[in-house]
Formats: C-alpha cells, structure tokens, sequence
C-alpha cells in the first residue's frame, strides 16, 4: 500500500519514502530479504526494468501486505 504520511496504526512496517529508507537501493535490498524471509522470488529483477515509480509499484505489489509505503 502506498499512502500519504500518517500515524501508523496497522502494525505494518513504515517507510518514508522522503527518507534514506526511500532510495531505491534501500527498497531493492528490502524487497531481497523480505522475499528471503518470506519464501518468495525476489521482484529486484523486475524493480529495475523501469523508473522509480516502477519500482515503487513492483515493491508494492510484492509485499503491499506487509510494508506500507509513505509519500
């Protein structure tokens, strides 16, 4: 899920994609632990096939149900 900054009431992971934690390297290592710990294919492959946006979308694809990301 991507969203528009608030108080995270979920439980989910936060990233703040105004933040460090927001570059794209930052989420493409994300996306390859979390695909390790959860079983999955890595998506980097597809992450870098287009621009940040894609990347953005491709992560949320992937683990929208456990990461929400903020603007």
């Amino acid at each position: 899920m991507i969203r528009e900054k608030k108080e995270n009431k979920e439980g989910n992971l936060v990233i703040d994609l105004t933040g460090p934690d927001g570059n794209a390297f930052a989420l493409m290592g994300l996306a390859k632990r979390l695909a390790e710990q959860l079983g999955f294919k890595s998506p980097v492959e597809e992450m870098m096939q287009g621009d940040y946006e894609h990347l953005l979308q491709v992560f949320d694809k992937n683990f929208g149900d456990y990461v929400i990301l903020e603007r």
